[in-house]
C-alpha cells in the first residue's frame, strides 16, 4: 500500500481525507515530520481555515521546507481547498500574508456589489475545462460535473497555462483547480463530492 502524508498544520478536514485514502486502498497518516513527508509516495496538503494562521503554523512546525522538497522530489502532490490557497504567492485574507510561492498568483476574496450573494460559497458547484484535463486526474470526469465547495476566496494564477478547471459563481469565473508538472490541486473538496470525488482520488494515486 502506498504511503501518503497528510499534512498536519491544524488546519482540520483530516478525517475526509483519511477516508477517502483508505477508501481508494491507500496507506495515509497525519505527520508534520520532515523525513516522514519525504519518504511518504505521495503527500496531500489540506486545509480549513484562514490563510494567515495556517502559513504561520506552517512556519512554526517547520513545514515549509519538506514541503517544497517534496515537490522538488516530483513525487505526486495534492492541495486542498485552503492547502491548495497556500501554494500560491500572497493572499490578502484579513492582511496581506505571503504564502509557499510554489504557484505565482494570489488569493483574493469574492467582491460582489450585490450584497444578497452568499459568501461563503458553501455547496455544489460544476467545474469545465481549461487545460491537460486529459492529463490529469480529471480525466474521467465530465464537462460541466458538480463539485463540493467551500470558500470565500479564490485564487488568480499568474500562468493561465497552470488553469486545469474553471468555475461560475453567480457568473464570475474562477479558477476551480490546478496542474503544473507533479502538483495537483483542487478549490473543491473531492473527498466530500462523493463517488466521483473518490474517482479523482483513485485517478491521482494511479500516478503514486
Amino acid at each position: 500500500m502506498k504511503k501518503i502524508a497528510i499534512v498536519d498544520f491544524e488546519g482540520g478536514n483530516l478525517f475526509s481525507v483519511i477516508q477517502a485514502c483508505k477508501t481508494i486502498g491507500l496507506n495515509p497518516f497525519i505527520t508534520h515530520n520532515y523525513q516522514e513527508i519525504l519518504k511518504s509516495d505521495g503527500l496531500i496538503l489540506p486545509g480549513v481555515g484562514s490563510f494567515p494562521h495556517a502559513m504561520k503554523v506552517l512556519n512554526k512546525k517547520d513545514l515549509v521546507s519538506p514541503i517544497k522538497d517534496f515537490i522538488s522530489s516530483n513525487k505526486p502532490f495534492m492541495g486542498i481547498c485552503l492547502g491548495f490557497q497556500l501554494l500560491f504567492s500572497e493572499s490578502d485574507e484579513f492582511e496581506n500574508s505571503k504564502g509557499l510561492d510554489i504557484i505565482q498568483g494570489s488569493v483574493k476574496k469574492f467582491n460582489f456589489k450585490n450584497k444578497k450573494i452568499k459568501v461563503p460559497q458553501i455547496g455544489w458547484n460544476k467545474i469545465y475545462k481549461k487545460n491537460n484535463w486529459d492529463n490529469s486526474p480529471l480525466r474521467h470526469v465530465k464537462q460541466n460535473e458538480y463539485m463540493y465547495f467551500v470558500h470565500s476566496y479564490f485564487v488568480l494564477p499568474n500562468n493561465e497555462k497552470d488553469i486545469l478547471s474553471l468555475t461560475n459563481y453567480e457568473e464570475f469565473e474562477y479558477c476551480s483547480s490546478i496542474k503544473k508538472n507533479n502538483i495537483f490541486a483542487t478549490q473543491f473538496h473531492p473527498e466530500k463530492s462523493g463517488l466521483l470525488g473518490l474517482k479523482i482520488y483513485k485517478e491521482w494515486s494511479k500516478i503514486l
